[in-house]
């Protein structure tokens, strides 16, 4: 039986009177692109900084690969990749020697063939000589995932990896971590780019005050939760209040849509309340959507 590339059992852990994981239970199997989402406070870091042995937990149990974090914490740690959230960095080296020094915190040399393959798929080469100090932040947040990639984890854990960077820098990472993930290494990504998550994640789970809320594949929180938008620029916005509807976004009048059959029972609810239709928007169902819906029961 294969093992999961992490798992989480009633992962609990208070700092004072702050609960910032309830009793966590969570699996991610091997090869997966999985999100970790929630808001600020949700606890995605504490259990990020569980599982690469920065925290301890009040109560449970967490492994990567079969490895107990704690019990067997060298193998678990040799499992996983972390790119950390904040630009931590040394500015005494170069980003070749700083990568260097990496591989020897995992016992590993003559492992320059690796990094240079590593710094040619990060669009890095051209710095490998440059002082940590004089590259941009953009750069700097490449070098970490640099980092987290030198000992060939089999979990590579993303912890708002494209916060600060810009466009081009952004798709060029997406594209070398997606040929990570179809190379088999398992990803876990925490960002607040509902889009990425969408788009990049098989799987979800939405953490709030330290509990998991929700947990399905992208495609599976889509259909349960997400709703359509129908939008209309009405000729008499007072007769929003009249529908039961708010005006937003400037005068918009905003129609919440379970699936498509619900678009013409409400346009004939405009019809007899003689509410004439200037512009009309139809707003598809998105991850931003059931992250608010799900919030919002929760």
């Amino acid at each position: 039986m294969t093992v999961p590339a992490i798992r989480v059992i009633a992962a609990a852990k208070r700092y004072g009177a702050v609960q910032a994981l309830a009793g966590v239970d969570l699996d991610v199997a091997q090869g997966e692109f999985f999100g970790l989402l929630g808001p600020n406070g949700a606890g995605k870091t504490t259990l990020i900084s569980a599982l690469s042995g920065l925290v301890h937990v009040d109560s449970g149990t967490l492994e990567v690969m079969g490895y107990d974090v704690v019990a067997d914490y060298r193998n678990a740690r040799r499992q996983l990749g972390v790119v950390p959230q904040e630009l931590v960095f040394d500015p005494f080296f170069s980003v070749r020697e700083l990568l260097r020094i990496q591989s020897g915190y995992f016992g590993i040399r003559a492992n320059d063939a690796w990094i240079d393959e590593i710094l040619a798929s990060l669009d890095l080469t051209a710095k490998a000589d440059a002082n940590m100090r004089t590259l941009s932040g953009g750069m700097k947040r490449r070098v970490l995932v640099a980092q987290a990639l030198v000992h060939r984890p089999p979990v590579i854990v993303l912890d708002e990896p494209t916060a600060g960077v810009d466009v081009e820098l952004r798709q060029g990472l997406w594209q070398f971590i997606r040929k990570l993930n179809r190379d088999g290494h398992t990803i876990v990504l925490t960002t607040h780019y509902l889009e990425e998550a969408e788009t990049l994640c098989g799987r979800i789970a939405m953490l709030k005050a330290g509990r998991v809320v929700a947990l399905d594949t992208t495609d599976n929180l889509l259909r349960r939760f997400a709703t359509h938008s129908l939008r209309v620029r009405l000729a008499r916005p007072e007769l929003a209040g009249a529908l039961g509807v708010a005006l937003v976004d400037g005068g918009w009048a905003e129609f919440g849509l379970e699936n498509y059959a619900e678009l013409e029972p409400t346009l004939a609810r405009l019809r007899e309340a003689g509410a004439e239709v200037v512009e009309m928007t139809l707003g598809e169902a998105d991850l931003e959507r059931v992250f608010v819906e799900v919030m919002h029961r929760a």
